[in-house]
Order: C-alpha cells, then structure tokens, then sequence
C-alpha cells in the first residue's frame, strides 16, 4: 500500500506542475497578442465581439452570394424570354 500511495502523490504532484505550466503557457500567449490575462470579463467581452463580427461577416458573404447567383438567373431568364419572345414574333 505505501508504494501506491506514494506513486499517487507523484503522480497528483506532475499533474499540478502540468497544469500551472499549461496556464502559465496560455498566458504567454495571450500577453504575446497583446491581451491582459488577468482581466476575465474585459477579455470575454473581446473575444464575444469578435465572434459576432465573425459571424455578420460570415452572413454578409452568404447574402452577397446570393445575391449574385439571383442576378446570373434573372439576366439569364430575361435573356431566354427576350430569344423566345423574338422567335415567336416573326
């Protein structure tokens, strides 16, 4: 029993370094892009406002799309009816 207890305390003990090294990693990165780690709301708040400027970007583009596809068809249409239309008036 004394060996697996000791293993289990090693064990607790790597996975707290693990840890503190993995936030202390994520910190790095943050202050790397300018951002403060230690502000948990304001930092929040930045990455709430860039998903929803992602997304109106993400729907602008959608309806930009069809927007053109509905153009080509409506040009392509009136091209049809106009052939058809000089066709049948001769």
């Amino acid at each position: 029993m004394e060996i697996r207890a000791i293993v289990a305390a090693v064990l607790a003990e790597q996975q707290g370094q693990s840890k503190a090294l993995a936030e202390e990693a994520a910190a790095a990165v943050l202050r790397a892009f300018g951002l403060d780690d230690e502000d948990h709301k304001e930092l929040r708040a930045d990455f709430q406002h860039l998903r929803r400027w992602r997304k109106s970007v993400e729907q602008a583009q959608s309806l930009t799309f069809k927007a053109i596809v509905g153009t080509i068809a409506t040009g392509l249409l009136a091209a049809i009816w106009m052939g058809l239309k000089a066709l049948l008036d001769k």
